[in-house]
């Protein structure tokens, strides 16, 4: 199995953060810092050089003002659409 960073689902993940992010109106400065965390952060999440914990997943989606239930139920939505194949 590949890794994760290298699956299409991790990209839909990643377009799903900078839309939700775009929608919030927030920069990845703005984001990284009502997380306490570096201007970077933000930056190496959507290039997926950062992968994030359920805990961080779950403190993102409350900055970006959706719950993590609502992320997965999208990130679900983009994987079974034909945009992103599933790996098996």
């Amino acid at each position: 199995m590949p890794k994760t960073i290298y699956r299409p689902e991790h990209a839909a993940l990643l377009s799903l953060l900078k839309k939700y992010r775009n929608d919030a109106q927030l920069t990845q400065v703005a984001c990284s810092k009502a997380l306490n965390r570096p201007q970077s952060f933000m930056s190496d999440v959507e290039n997926g050089t950062r992968r994030l914990d359920v805990v961080q997943l779950r403190d993102l989606c409350g900055v970006l003002g959706i719950s993590l239930i609502e992320l997965v139920q999208e990130l679900e939505k983009a994987i079974t659409a034909s945009q992103y194949s599933v790996i098996q």
